[in-house]
């Protein structure tokens, strides 16, 4: 693959030339013309745009989903594995039954007991790979 960037344009425009659309192309698509998406959240009957970027992690309780960012959480009306299908370009991963979290906020990684991992985030909190994704989750990241 080949990557070249160039300035002078009146419009930032991206274009991929392939011999044929494999997943990695629609991967590189998903990623181009979602780097800028907004989460519509809602906090305090107020509704807002949160970049994804600034999402640590996203919960699910009682059926309601909470993103959370460093200093905030907030509630969406989307179902986990909604937000699961929209993120799993951007860099998030479903780390437990309930949680998808945000693989750029990691500040490190633990072994935990039985298999699992825990993942401390940039905000200091801790969040729980479980051992059924834990694998995955390697593979992922890169780790053996």
């Amino acid at each position: 693959m080949r990557v070249e960037v160039c300035q002078g344009f009146p419009d930032t425009a991206v274009i991929i030339q392939c011999r044929e659309v494999t997943d990695e192309v629609r991967k590189l698509e998903a990623l181009c013309l979602g780097s800028s998406q907004t989460l519509s959240c809602t906090k305090n009957y107020k509704t807002h745009l949160i970049d994804r970027r600034e999402v640590l992690y996203i919960e699910s309780v009682d059926k309601q989903c909470f993103l959370y960012t460093a200093n905030e959480m907030y509630e969406t009306n989307l179902k986990l594995y909604e937000l699961e299908e929209m993120l799993d370009t951007a860099g998030f991963f479903r780390c437990a039954k309930s949680q998808i979290i945000n693989i750029a906020k990691i500040k490190s990684l633990c072994p935990d007991f039985g298999g699992r991992i825990e993942a401390e985030m940039e905000s200091g909190e801790k969040i729980i790979i479980s051992r059924q994704y834990a694998k995955s989750f390697k593979e992922r990241v890169g780790i053996k």
